[in-house]
């Protein structure tokens, strides 16, 4: 970490300029047995790759929202430092109908509930080492999984990120003395 550092993308890239075989993101699923291992070259080229797929095809620009309605996964923290690195906001469980673009995860209460955006909507298989649906995508939405490989492999925002401005939005459930009352 340098003390010039002031976004989660510059974070990266003095992570990625000091040690870039070092061990970032290691992902462990238990239902699966899945586990993945993330170098910080390899975490940095998935978001360079998902932050040019934001920005270029998806037209995303800083201050638009972005909802994310993905599970605890290693492809959710590429999503996270994507939408930090173009400067739009990560709105983690958030509202679809009120987000410009909606990436969610292959779980059948997701892509319902991602279907009430108006915009973009991209499916995460969660598969191991990032594949594909098998056979396709849900109707109506891109599969993450076949549209980021063609991406490039370095981003460079078009729009300076604003260090200052929104970057993350994460739902917190409020409880009242009435609630707990209630047993909720």
């Amino acid at each position: 970490m340098n003390a010039t550092d002031r976004t989660p993308a510059d974070l990266l890239s003095s992570a990625l300029a000091a040690d870039p075989g070092r061990p970032l993101v290691t992902f462990y699923d238990d239902a699966t047995g899945e586990r993945v291992e993330l170098s910080v070259a390899t975490f940095a080229n998935w978001v360079a790759k998902t932050a040019n797929l934001l920005q270029d095809e998806l037209s995303v620009e800083p201050g638009d929202r972005v909802a994310l309605l993905l599970p605890a996964h290693w492809q959710t923290a590429v999503w996270l430092l994507a939408c930090a690195s173009v400067g739009v906001v990560a709105d983690v469980a958030g509202d679809p109908a009120a987000a410009d673009v909606v990436v969610s995860g292959p779980d059948p209460e997701s892509l319902e509930a991602a279907r009430a955006c108006s915009g973009p909507r991209i499916a995460l298989a969660l598969r191991p080492l990032g594949g594909r649906f098998v056979p396709s995508a849900p109707e109506g939405f891109a599969d993450y999984a076949v549209e980021v490989p063609g991406q490039g492999d370095r981003f460079v925002p078009y729009v300076p990120v604003d260090p200052e401005g929104p970057a993350l939005i994460v739902a917190v459930l409020l409880y009242t003395s009435d609630a707990a009352d209630a047993g909720g």
